[in-house]
């Protein structure tokens, strides 16, 4: 088919709120995600931790098989802020460079719902 692609998305970084929300559909969608990512053999690149919406995603990918990458900066990954990393965790300096290392490891991504973070890591993407 003209103008088609053969390309496969082997990792998808996904960005989200820290925070489960208000709703628990929230949590319930990213769990999917989770499990839709295994499925499909798809590796996870996260912020890092256990916590919360971005915690159901790991989880749920590390449970069904997949790889997951947690990159934490230094600051985040001392005592018990974020939660645990699920699979592996790549220590960063700073917030910049989180972001950047996330940016290198994924072929795609994905906005969760979220605050201010979320917003500027999908506008830093977008630019």
């Amino acid at each position: 088919m003209a103008g088609s692609s053969s390309n496969h998305i082997n990792n998808i970084c996904v960005f989200g709120g820290s925070s489960p929300g208000k709703e628990k559909d929230f949590l319930e969608s990213a769990n999917h995600l989770g499990q839709v990512l295994a499925e499909r053999k798809i590796h996870l690149v996260y912020g890092g931790g256990s916590l919360r919406l971005m915690g159901g995603v790991s989880k749920a990918s590390f449970l069904g098989g997949s790889q997951v990458l947690g990159v934490v900066p230094n600051a985040l990954a001392q005592g018990d802020i974020i939660g645990k990393t699920i699979g592996e965790e790549l220590q960063v300096p700073t917030m910049s460079d989180r972001l950047n290392a996330m940016f290198n490891h994924a072929d795609a991504f994905i906005a969760l719902t979220g605050g201010l973070g979320t917003l500027e890591e999908i506008f830093h993407i977008f630019s």
